[in-house]
């Protein structure tokens, strides 16, 4: 081993592949090499014992295996022996071809054997036990591998991985190196995963033009995905459009060529125009399709309510009887515009009665036999609502049911709907319209819609604006709370959240029991006070472990960003050990027993829960590593409903410590304990409702780490960052027909 151990290409041939999972293509092979066996790892493209391979990597030291040679790159090269042939033929690759029939063949047609093959096929039939339409079948399998494996090899000099590459090849198969020398771009609009500077690296290698129409076509679409994606939008402003796309391509003078690709987009259905507040406007036709079509379903689930109106009062009474308590009349009220409307909306911040309300309304619901179904958006969410209703309740992913990809990813939807009377749905401020519109194609018709929120909230992190747009609107019945009746004399946390939303200082005295001030200067002081407060001083006074103790920031960047205030929480609770195994993606290590949360919807990561297989893990999940295989680099993390999943190295782009995490990915959740830092940062994200919304996740304390004057300018920066989104227009041009009809 001495002699190859620096060597950083190795070629032979594949002698065996002990470990192979078809799932990820990790593989590890033996690889003969001048008579020296080496254990290769890593993502391979279907192969077989036999083949010739040409591999890219570097040798490392596996603590449990021994020396392996981690590969990058694969080439391959069909065998060129009589061995060789024989053992690749009757590996299992080509269905129909066992060792016996391989060595008919082998021996009849010797080293010329795959040249038979590829080239005439027709002449297998002249081998024992081989007809005519077995050697068709031989022949079309054997052309089906070719393709792939020579489809991966060209893509993987482009650097995209083995996984995307096969990926890529399922769209397009024998199509694939055409649709990559000719238009590169063409994979940004057909396949996930695939980005625009992606598809650049591999024009730009192929010599495609700077300025081609495919090029600018994939930027005009780059641009509005992106918009969508980082900023929440579901369409752009004309002049915006063209202003990202300049920037993005970097080529003057392009004002003429892009109207007339968006133009052509137009008439390929990717894009829609039209007219919103007087100006031109630019949507994907996918967020056009997906807010229309919730606009005219909400409309229309109103209009189907029954016109009969149901005198609740006697049903309220009853409650508040059995109950022991006293509604306030805004309850009252709420609770009469749930049971009389097809759809409808209760707002309003901590402690305003939404909990009692939703009870009210089950329970008359219950009286008249009617079926209802609690939802939220998150797992937290839903599991908060269950115990606090003491009603069943799940995700509105987990209510829907996974089933397959993209439009029939769910098994409830336009033609299989839920079979519930009245769906009640809470948290709704962080349901983005993809979701909400999954959720709308599933309700039958004549069911009621219970929509329950906090308007003052953040935005949803995905595109869309659902719970403003829907209340801004005018066009269903709305009940906005704002009597507080929750709290008890020595708790701020409700007080100072409602303090803080209406523009006002939070009470700072360190008085109460639940909400403190700690005072520091600088950003180095507050870093320090934030990891003894979530290791020593939290647990140690409320007696709590400290995975309940729960950092939110404003920000990823800087000493007290996200990313730091993990990295440092890391080493303090989870310390490396030779008895913790870990593994370094992107700068990042995960280390088992480590803290993390999904930061993307994957709904086709699959997982097992006590016994039973399902798919689907999104945005917000949290959960713990249990495990890290360190001969496959999976990491096993278990959810905090119980779920597990594994994840490949490459995919754990999808995972991010959660020691600390931002504000804006707290949404729907709830902690024992948050820790907040105030410290100085851009105005436009410092804002009055991204303190609201994280001083209103804790259930039991709020620490505040930082000075009064920044916690001053947050409750006084009342900016709203504008989401330019269509449901609202929608509702208000398309809700006339229903009000003239």
């Amino acid at each position: 081993m001495t002699k190859l151990k620096d060597l950083t290409v190795i070629k032979g041939m594949i002698e065996e592949i002990i470990y192979r999972n078809d799932d990820t293509n990790y593989t590890v092979v033996l690889v003969d090499v001048n008579k020296e066996l080496i254990t290769a790892t890593g993502k391979f493209p279907i192969i077989n014992e036999g083949e010739w391979v040409e591999l890219n990597g570097k040798f490392v030291l596996n603590p449990k295996y021994g020396e392996q040679f981690a590969v990058d790159g694969v080439k391959l090269s069909p065998p060129n022996t009589i061995d060789g042939i024989v053992r690749y033929l009757s590996s299992g690759l080509i269905p129909g071809i066992g060792p016996i029939t391989a060595m008919n063949i082998v021996n009849k047609f010797g080293e010329s054997t795959l040249d038979i093959i590829h080239y005439n096929p027709e002449r297998l039939s002249e081998c024992k036990n081989v007809s005519k339409k077995k050697a068709e079948d031989i022949a079309k399998a054997y052309e089906e591998v070719h393709q792939m494996q020579n489809a991966v090899m060209i893509m993987q000099q482009y650097h995209i991985s083995t996984n995307l590459a096969i990926k890529i090849y399922n769209q397009y198969g024998e199509g694939t190196e055409n649709i990559l020398k000719n238009n590169p771009y063409k994979l940004v609009e057909d396949i996930d995963g695939v980005g625009f500077f992606t598809a650049d690296k591999i024009a730009i290698a192929m010599g495609v033009a700077n300025d081609s129409e495919f090029r600018i076509r994939a930027g005009i679409l780059h641009v509005l995905k992106e918009n969508s994606d980082k900023n929440g939008n579901t369409y752009m402003i004309f002049s915006a459009l063209l202003e990202g796309v300049y920037s993005l391509l970097n080529i003057p003078n392009l004002q003429d060529r892009i109207d007339s690709i968006i133009n052509k987009l137009i008439l390929d259905n990717y894009l829609k125009k039209l007219e919103i507040d007087g100006n031109d406007a630019i949507t994907l036709s996918k967020y056009y399709k997906i807010e229309k079509i919730l606009a005219d379903t909400l409309l229309l689930l109103n209009a189907d309510s029954e016109n009969t109106r149901l005198n609740i009062e006697s049903d309220i009474n009853l409650y508040e009887q059995i109950n022991n308590i006293k509604m306030h009349e805004h309850q009252r009220q709420a609770v009469d515009i749930a049971i009389n409307n097809g759809v409808s909306i209760i707002t309003g911040g901590p402690g305003t009665g939404k909990t009692t309300i939703i009870k009210c309304i089950l329970q008359i619901f219950k009286n008249m036999h009617k079926s209802v179904k609690l939802m939220a958006p998150t797992g937290r969410a839903a599991k908060r609502l269950s115990e606090s209703t003491g009603e069943d309740a799940s995700t509105i992913h987990r209510a829907l049911e996974m089933s397959g990809g993209d439009e029939s990813r769910f098994l409830f939807n336009t033609q299989t709907k839920l079979n519930y009377d009245v769906i009640i749905v809470d948290e709704v401020s962080m349901v983005d319209s993809q979701l909400m519109y999954f959720l709308i194609k599933s309700i039958k018709r004549g069911s009621k819609l219970i929509l329950v929120g906090d308007k003052d909230q953040l935005a949803s992190v995905g595109a869309g604006n659902v719970l403003a747009d829907i209340l801004n609107s005018g066009c269903f019945a709305t009940m906005c709370l704002t009597q507080i009746y929750r709290q008890s004399e020595d708790s701020l946390i409700i007080v100072n959240a409602h303090a803080i939303n209406k523009g006002e200082m939070p009470t700072l005295n360190n008085k109460s029991k639940d909400f403190f001030f700690d005072k520091k200067e600088s950003n180095e002081e507050v870093l320090d006070s934030i990891i003894n407060m979530c290791t020593t001083r939290i647990p140690n006074f409320l007696k709590i472990d400290s995975s309940k103790v729960q950092v939110l920031a404003p920000m990823k960047g800087g000493i007290v960003g996200i990313d730091n205030i993990n990295k440092c929480l890391q080493d303090k609770l989870n310390p490396a050990s030779i008895k913790k195994l870990e593994i370094e993606m992107d700068k990042c290590i995960y280390r088992k027993c480590d803290r993390v949360m999904q930061i993307t919807n994957n709904y086709e990561r699959v997982w097992t829960k006590d016994g039973v297989n399902g798919a689907g893990v999104f945005n917000g999940d949290i959960g713990v590593i249990q495990d890290i295989d360190i001969n496959t680099s999976e990491v096993v993390v278990e959810f905090e409903d119980g779920r597990i999943a594994r994840y490949i190295k490459s995919d754990l782009n999808e995972l991010t410590l959660s020691y600390a995490i931002t504000i804006h990915k707290s949404q729907g959740s709830e902690f024992d304990v948050v820790v907040i830092p105030a410290v100085s940062g851009p105005p436009m994200l410092l804002t009055r409702n991204l303190l609201y919304t994280a001083v209103t996740r804790a259930k039991k304390m709020v620490v505040i780490i930082g000075t009064k004057q920044c916690i001053a300018r947050m409750v006084h920066n009342n900016f709203t960052k504008i989401r330019y989104t269509m449901l609202k227009y929608f509702l208000e041009t398309d809700g006339e027909k229903y009000e003239n009809s």
